[in-house]
């Protein structure tokens, strides 16, 4: 499997603060992209689209994340 290059995340927007958040909360959960996609029932391609700041999960899908990451939603929103 090809790894994907890191690159730096602008975190003056919102998708920027979101990348660096969910990958925080993702890594002190001790889980990789895969096994979230798992627990979550997101599909790893999106997880890594919302890492790098491509894109911000939409509401529907926080709660998928905080299910997987075993955390309340409030929790995945970046702080201002």
């Amino acid at each position: 499997m090809a790894s994907r290059m890191k690159k730096e995340v602008d975190t003056t927007t919102y998708r920027g603060r979101f990348a660096v958040r969910l990958t925080e909360l993702r890594t002190k959960a001790k889980l990789s992209v895969e096994e979230l996609s798992e627990k979550s029932g997101i599909p790893k391609g999106t997880i890594y689209d919302w890492e790098s700041a491509r894109y911000a999960a939409t509401i529907d899908h926080l709660l998928n994340l905080a299910e997987g990451l075993g955390i309340k939603p409030g929790k995945l929103l970046p702080d201002n």
